[in-house]
């Protein structure tokens, strides 16, 4: 019998500000998917930016925020992953980890056994202008940035963590490359300007650059606050080469991951040997 080869998938939501419809789109996806593809020892199953709460008021993610361990809305990601036997990445969910008025925008790792192995909080925060019908963003106004890379080993591969606007900074990119990840999840919730315009081509640069697979999980739609996000989710080879991609709608993505391939290509071009930078991140909050 063949070896069953990793898997990588991203599920593109247009999530609204009901957590209970969200769970239940999310557990439509998985159902479908795994009935597609079967069991797989090492399936990793990435979720956009605030895949359970989006589209309404500012503060709705801080009024459904807690401590990681009290956190409802990880209690019932981690019951999905257990029930469909995968690695669930929850692109971000307001987690409450300092003793102040803001949550972080964190991503949760859950394994096929229901536990929370992991979790990254956004480095970046999204405090920008942008012509559109938001004008302005401030997620600095609610959100704790988080002060540090994270990366963490997976059966089959090493995976590195980033959110949305991370994307932007290709020294997270080459610190999560330098701590041995082959994977990086991208879970997003791009604008329609932003997205149209620097989507894609920074994925496949980060890709590129640092020879891993890319898998960037977007909201897609006008969501019921009138907010409009760019979807085309994503999977990248470590090449560039987009592999898989859904540009509307809900749905997901899937691609095998090829470690030989990987492995080929960071041998014929070592540029990880032959880079003459060091990454220094810096806290610059004083």
């Amino acid at each position: 019998m063949d070896e069953v080869k990793p898997r990588l998938t991203a599920i593109q939501l247009c999530s609204s500000p009901n957590v209970e419809q969200n769970l239940a789109n999310i557990e439509h996806q998985l159902k479908v998917l795994t009935q597609c593809y079967g069991p797989n020892p090492c399936h990793l199953v990435v979720l956009p930016e605030c895949c359970l709460l989006f589209g309404g008021r500012d503060k709705d993610q801080a009024l459904v925020a807690q401590e990681l361990d009290e956190s409802y809305l990880a209690q019932a990601l981690a019951q999905l992953a257990n029930k469909y036997g995968v690695f669930l990445l929850a692109g971000s969910v307001p987690i409450v980890f300092n003793n102040d008025d803001k949550f972080s925008a964190s991503s949760l790792l859950f394994s096929p056994e229901g536990q929370c192995i992991a979790h990254y909080e956004k480095m970046h925060l999204f405090d920008v202008t942008v012509d559109d019908n938001e004008h302005s963003y401030r997620e600095s106004a609610t959100t704790s940035r988080g002060t540090g890379p994270k990366a963490t080993q997976l059966p089959a591969f090493c995976l590195g963590f980033s959110i949305c606007y991370d994307l932007r900074f290709p020294e997270l990119f080459r610190a999560l490359r330098s701590s041995s990840a082959k994977v990086i999840a991208v879970p997003s919730a791009f604008t329609q300007v932003t997205g149209e315009a620097h989507w894609q081509p920074l994925l496949q640069a980060r890709a590129i650059e640092n020879q891993v697979y890319i898998i960037a999980a977007g909201q897609q739609g006008t969501h019921q606050n009138g907010r409009q996000t760019y979807g085309h989710s994503m999977i990248i080879s470590p090449w560039g080469e987009v592999l898989a991609i859904k540009e509307t709608g809900t749905g997901f993505i899937s691609a095998q991951f090829d470690a030989q391939l990987q492995q080929r290509i960071r041998r014929d071009i070592p540029v990880n040997a032959h880079n003459q930078f060091s990454v220094i991140l810096n806290d610059k909050r004083n």
